[in-house]
């Protein structure tokens, strides 16, 4: 049993998004969140969050699963500093709104990708 009592036990994670609006999705998380690629081809890309966890964007029209176009997705992130995070974005012409105190102490900023999926970065 790993450390939290799990039957499984989780080594990496790799978070998949299938998008219609797949070139303008790809150049959000590359050119404006500056998320590294470890993998591109025609149709897939993968976007590195840390050492073991990774954000995928499939084009959906070469995949089976269709997009969701955003319904019911957050990807929740945390980060160090929020602060720089929300100026980096407004420097890169994301629409990005104040940071807000959220009900448990954290600092949260929202902002949505162009598939509609909803970013949440928060910070302690």
């Amino acid at each position: 049993m790993g450390k939290y009592n799990c039957r499984c036990t989780i080594i990496a994670s790799n978070f998949i998004l299938y998008c219609k609006n797949w070139e303008e999705t790809v150049d959000f998380y590359s050119n404006k969140i500056d998320l590294p690629i470890s993998f591109r081809n025609d149709w897939f890309v993968e976007f590195i969050l840390n050492d073991l966890s990774r954000l995928s964007v499939a084009h959906e029209s070469r995949a089976s699963i269709k997009s969701s176009s955003g319904a019911g997705i957050t990807l929740s992130l945390r980060i160090h500093d929020i602060q720089s995070q929300r100026e980096l974005l407004i420097n890169k012409g994301v629409d990005t709104p104040e940071i807000k105190l959220h009900a448990w102490g954290a600092s949260v900023l929202y902002i949505y990708d162009p598939e509609g999926n909803r970013i949440e970065f928060w910070e302690e």
